[in-house]
């Protein structure tokens, strides 16, 4: 059980501080990042079997950067031009501010909240009369969806987006003490590029219930989860577990 190398299936983090830094610092582990899944935009031929007409919504409802992106992709395609009167809704500041990359931020009417879409509802239902797209992707929270048909919001869901498994043929002779995950699709791809994995000795740390759900419907073994009281952080739980489990290999 005792942990060296650590494979986190997430981009490597652009801060050197990082907490899987100081983890790496504390513990003498080795810890590398490798994305196991992928952001595919939907063609625009599929868009278009949709039938959704872009340009009936007076406002759009952005959770992500990968929304933002594929929503002015999509609209460039179409060959649509946005009106500047298009209302945008933003769940955190930073997304709002993205959008600098495809509008003159000054000029347009932006809305966001404090990072979570419950508080981003608090606004929205401010504007009760606005028709609303929602871009969102294939494998989306049912909690969005949900809240705007509780609060009687009139939207209409356009997936514009799709998370498919990466390639991790380079991975195949490369061993690890830990996987970490962080989503089911996560799972499904490490699952997708070795059908014939075997645990063995491998611990696995994932985020949340249903990540924790997919490992166990894969016949896997979770050893390490997240968040808890004590752990609210994989990072946190990862150090706990090794701190249980003695030193790291030598």
């Amino acid at each position: 059980m005792k942990i060296k190398k650590i494979l986190v299936s997430q981009p490597e983090p652009k801060n050197d501080k990082s907490p899987y830094s100081e983890l790496a610092d504390k513990n003498s582990l080795k810890i590398d990042f490798r994305p196991f899944i992928q952001v595919d935009g939907i063609p625009v031929k599929e868009f278009r079997q949709s039938r959704i007409d872009i340009l009936a919504h007076t406002g759009v409802i952005f959770t992500c950067r990968t929304a933002v992106d594929n929503y002015f992709r999509i609209a460039e395609e179409l060959r649509l031009t946005i009106p500047d009167t298009m209302k945008y809704f933003c769940i955190s500041e930073a997304i709002a501010f993205y959008l600098q990359k495809y509008i003159i931020y000054r000029k347009r009417k932006i809305f966001y909240g404090s990072g979570t879409f419950i508080h981003l509802m608090e606004t929205i239902k401010k504007h009760k009369d606005e028709k609303f797209l929602v871009p969102l992707s294939d494998t989306h929270k049912e909690e969005i969806p949900k809240k705007l048909e509780q609060a009687k919001i009139k939207y209409t869901k356009a997936v514009m987006y799709r998370t498919v498994s990466a390639d991790l043929s380079d991975l195949s002779d490369v061993n690890y003490d830990m996987l970490v995950f962080y989503s089911p699709s996560g799972i499904k791809s490490l699952i997708e590029n070795f059908p014939e994995f075997k645990q063995n000795d491998t611990q696995i740390a994932t985020f949340g219930p249903k990540t924790a759900k997919a490992v166990k419907d894969a016949g896997l073994k979770v050893n390490v989860k997240a968040p808890t009281t004590e752990a609210p952080s994989m990072t946190m739980a990862i150090d706990q577990f090794i701190k249980l489990n003695g030193k790291t290999k030598k």
